[in-house]
């Protein structure tokens, strides 16, 4: 690293990206092999780093419990973005008088018209200022953090007790609004507890797996290798979801129902299962409430009944609720085709009550698995990421709990107010109510819905102070950008969506001038009044497992040497749950709550000026907003380009073809992108992925939310397409360009 002095732009080359060598002397190369984890999807696997003259040269799979040595392609080929050379490697401070334009992104290869260098002091010193006077000014209220789901446990769980403790307001939150926060509320609400029930290799005691909403090769790819091992087996498969993913060729049911009409099918199969007596009448009786009042209201959601709105016959859902009704062992799995919808905490709930009817949760081979997105949004939900709940998923409205956290944090009078969520505090930025952030790795001009509105409030703030790894789409709105460690730089954990704490260790130092998230939070920290002295991630989980009865029993030794412990862990010595609800629900009569759901439609309706539907979502070669895997050269190769996927009947009737480009307009946006054409897709739909942001698919969607989860309606926008349009320009950011002289 450097001293922190502001680097000569000289020849025209920045100090940003210069050589290792003008920074001081090179490390000697040596040749290593570092065990770490997957920086990608929540299954968690975990790696060998190889490392080569300074710099990783090759990932490999290592046996572990999440992924027994499998890796996906970004896995195995999505290592390289460390060495990109638009690496942000010293601090920037926006030049006076630098307008911040919602319609124009500063480009990542030539941010200097926009921002200037500036050593640590300064710029640390500049973004805690602005901070300050906003908060001082008008109140905690003021301001807001987003967090990262790809950052460590311990990043996650300074940062929001630096929004809670310093700001001194619960306003914080991070990706999983825009995942699984229906599935959450659904949970929290029913059982008591956002975990899920079994791992996903649980599948190996499962006699029926029911996947609905979800695509595991695609988004949980190595998860899918343990499904399609256990249906060689022989376990059957039910597979719901309006596109045809290639899981169906494996299913013995397989239900292509109509997009948004999720609770419509449940609900029917619920009837059916209550109709003819396939339900478990002593663990309703022993381990639930409300089965009278779910039972009356699916009485109306007869298969026949449903057939017209969801499009599947009714013998169909007839054969697949008995067949997950009588299977010995049936174990439900969901993904963001449940979730991201207005109606998205219904369909949760309805999942939740096909288990609990059932009697399927609580041993091995059954129970609930909402297939977590990225890699850390199970560990930055536990630790507290979120504007409702302290860590441990403990209310911030109850005075007992406010107060033990009180006396941990040292710090009295916490706001006793549920905070913002990440859709209404973009809103409260337009309207001038939220005056300031603090946004550690997250990406809303990208991963929100109607981009251009989010983009309008960022470019609204008074104060807006990133961390970052890239100068991402979302800093381009920055006053202040801090720059940080990529996954592959940092030691700390991370929990999967098997609730398993893994530890993550560093295969390399941070590029130039770059520093370590947990040194530049606590920097700032300091400056804004703390007085804080953590001297590394092993502390700051010490005092995690105080804050979290979940968390207790795991010891940083024991990850050390164990390198993964599932929770609840809450002695040390235990071995760690991987089922729950063996024998209670942790609800305060220890039962499981039946909540009924009745359809409504979507929030986006088509009608004849809109009428298509829009799906969204990831592909296999790339992750979340693309800022990672789009600078990952072999990934960036494989998938190049924004597709727009449709059926060969919808593009006959538009009279395109595979190649051509075609304009996709919403009620909110426009968007030009490429036609791939895929059967898969149901006709009258269309699916686009939101990693590119020559065609950023939040552009088109909704921010209508759920009630409960306050998450928005991805997975349904009304759409029109218009064949035509100018070809779809490349990102300035492509892969292939990497950080020369990184040195080991």
């Amino acid at each position: 690293m450097t001293d922190g002095t502001t680097g000569s732009r000289g020849n025209g080359t920045s100090a940003s990206v210069r050589r290792a060598d003008a920074t001081g002397p090179v490390r000697p190369a040596t040749d290593r092999k570092v065990p770490s984890l997957c920086p990608y999807c929540g299954v968690g696997c975990q790696v060998t780093y190889h490392v080569v003259e300074g710099r990783i040269r090759q990932v490999t799979g290592r046996w572990g419990a999440s992924n027994h040595g499998r890796l996906c392609v970004k896995g195995r080929f999505g290592f390289d973005y460390v060495h990109n050379r638009q690496r942000l490697t010293v601090p920037l401070i926006r030049r006076e008088g630098a307008p911040k334009d919602a319609n124009t992104l500063v480009d990542p290869a030539d941010p200097w018209g926009t921002f200037r260098e500036a050593t640590w002091e300064e710029a640390l010193d500049v973004a805690a200022a602005g901070l300050r006077r906003i908060r001082d000014a008008h109140g905690g209220g003021a301001l807001a953090g987003f967090g990262s789901a790809k950052g460590s446990n311990e990043e996650a769980y300074l940062f929001q007790k630096l929004v809670r403790t310093v700001f001194g307001t619960n306003n914080v939150d991070h990706c999983t609004r825009l995942c699984h926060a229906s599935s959450v509320a659904a949970l929290m609400e029913c059982l008591g507890s956002a975990a899920v029930s079994n791992p996903v290799a649980d599948v190996q005691f499962a006699d029926c797996i029911v996947i609905i909403g979800a695509n595991p090769t695609v988004n949980h790819p190595v998860a899918a290798t343990f499904m399609k091992n256990a249906i060689e087996r022989g376990t059957k498969l039910i597979l719901m979801d309006p596109r045809r993913t290639e899981l169906a060729r494996l299913a013995t049911h397989s239900l292509q129902f109509r997009p948004g009409t999720d609770v419509a099918l449940l609900n029917s199969m619920l009837h059916v299962i209550i109709e003819e007596g396939l339900t478990d009448d002593a663990f309703i009786a022993t381990r639930t409430t409300g089965f009278d009042d779910l039972r009356r209201t699916v009485k109306a959601y007869s298969p026949e009944a449903m057939a017209a709105i969801t499009g599947i016959p009714a013998e169909e859902v007839r054969a697949a609720a008995r067949l997950y009704a009588t299977s010995r062992n049936s174990m439900l799995f969901w993904g963001m085709g449940i979730s991201q919808h207005v109606h998205g905490t219904d369909n949760a709930r309805c999942l939740i009550a096909l288990a609990l009817i059932t009697g399927q949760i609580g041993r091995r081979g059954t129970g609930l698995h909402p297939l977590r997105g990225q890699n850390n949004v199970q560990g930055a939900s536990d630790v507290g990421l979120i504007p409702m709940v302290y860590p441990d998923y403990q209310s911030v409205e109850d005075p007992a709990v406010r107060a033990k956290f009180e006396a941990l944090w040292g710090r009295p009078g916490l706001d006793p107010k549920k905070g913002l969520t990440v859709v209404e505090i973009m809103n409260a930025a337009r309207e001038g109510a939220i005056r300031g952030m603090y946004i550690m790795g997250e990406n809303p001009a990208m991963s929100d819905p109607d981009v251009q509105h989010v983009r309008e409030a960022l470019a609204s703030l008074e104060w807006l102070v990133m961390q970052e790894i890239f100068l991402t789409e979302t800093a381009s709105f920055a006053d202040v950008i801090l720059p940080a460690s990529a996954f592959a730089e940092k030691y700390g954990t991370y929990t999967n969506t098997d609730r398993r704490v893994q530890l993550g260790r560093p295969v390399l130092p941070p590029p130039g001038d770059a520093r370590q998230d947990l040194w530049i939070i606590q920097e700032l920290a300091r400056r804004l009044g703390a007085d804080w002295s953590y001297d590394g991630p092993a502390q700051v989980f010490e005092e995690m497992r105080r804050a979290m009865p979940s968390y207790a029993g795991i010891t940083w030794e024991r990850l050390e040497r164990e390198h993964a412990v599932t929770y609840p862990c809450r002695r040390e010595g235990d071995p760690g749950d991987e089922v729950v609800f063996v024998d209670r629900f942790p609800t305060p009569d220890g039962r499981g709550k039946l909540i009924p759901a009745d359809w409504a439609e979507p929030g986006d309706p088509p009608d004849d000026d809109f009428p298509y539907v829009l799906i969204t979502g990831r592909l296999l070669e790339h992750w979340h907003t693309g800022a990672i895997t789009r600078r990952a050269e072999v990934l960036d190769a494989l998938e190049p380009a924004p597709m727009l996927s449709m059926g060969r009947e919808l593009a006959a009737e538009l009279g395109v073809s595979a190649g051509d480009v075609v304009t996709v307009e919403s009620r909110r946006g426009r968007v030009r992108a490429i036609v791939r054409v895929d059967d898969s897709i149901p006709r009258g739909a269309v699916f686009l992925p939101f990693c590119f942001v020559e065609a950023p698919a939040n552009a088109l969607t909704s921010p209508k939310l759920d009630p409960f989860g306050k998450i928005p309606e991805f997975k349904y926008s009304a759409v029109r397409l218009v064949p035509g349009g100018l070809p779809v320009e490349t990102a300035s950011y492509r892969a292939g360009a990497v950080l020369e002289g990184a040195a080991d």
